[in-house]
């Protein structure tokens, strides 16, 4: 894979959210409204890209037994600096984030990204991968907010749309409208890619616990079949 196929790829071919379905949770919580979507899709790929970085400078460092509490220990001190400039700078969007702000520590996108990609590959790959999956997150969040805003408060960005405002769809802003339109969107995305997402292969090739196993688990499972 080329970095420009590593930076398209998180795009739409493996989308965190519509192909992976990845941070499933801080998607349908925070897209009610545009501007709460574009600032967590910002705090994540912010954390990620420096997560990314880092974990693959010390891949080589970090022992394979305590890797996953290392690598919550790294996110978690990101999302703390993350959180603290938010906090300082637009305490608006900190009260509107709440609780998943923080919660950004175990998404799932970030520690997926991690264990799969910045612990196999170098500083640069890793970084390129980061920024792509990043604004595929970004992406998704913003259609889903934009669907859900316009129909259930008639505004986008907070400036109201004729028509609209005055005959707001509710249930949009809420949990049910947050699964319909997650839905139809993945619908489109499976669409658009004819149902061809790239599938990661699960056995002892693609396994990051293989070395800790000495692959015995998988041979076990064989013997037992």
């Amino acid at each position: 894979m080329n970095q420009k196929q590593n930076f398209l790829k998180g795009i739409l071919k493996e989308n965190p959210v519509l192909v992976l379905v990845l941070g499933t949770c801080p998607t349908l919580a925070v897209s009610t409204s545009v501007m709460s979507a574009l600032g967590m899709g910002a705090a994540a790929s912010i954390v990620l890209l420096c997560s990314n970085i880092v974990i693959s400078a010390l891949r080589n460092v970090i022992p394979d037994k305590v890797r996953i509490p290392c690598y919550i220990v790294l996110i978690a001190g990101f999302v703390t600096m993350v959180q603290m400039l938010v906090k300082a700078f637009a305490p608006s969007l900190d009260e509107a984030l709440g609780i998943y702000l923080p919660l950004i520590v175990v998404n799932c996108i970030i520690l997926g990204r991690a264990e799969m990609f910045a612990n196999k590959n170098n500083i640069l790959s890793s970084a390129i991968d980061a920024i792509g999956m990043g604004i595929g997150f970004t992406l998704a969040l913003v259609l889903m907010a934009t669907f859900r805003e316009v129909l259930g408060n008639g505004t986008w960005l907070g400036i109201k749309i004729p028509v609209l405002s005055d005959n707001p769809i509710a249930i949009m802003t809420m949990a049910p409208g947050g699964f319909l339109v997650f839905g139809i969107l993945m619908a489109v995305v499976a669409k658009l890619t004819g149902g061809k997402s790239s599938k990661k292969s699960f056995g002892c090739a693609g396994c990051p616990s293989a070395k800790v196993c000495g692959k015995t688990d998988c041979e076990q499972k064989e013997e037992a079949k």
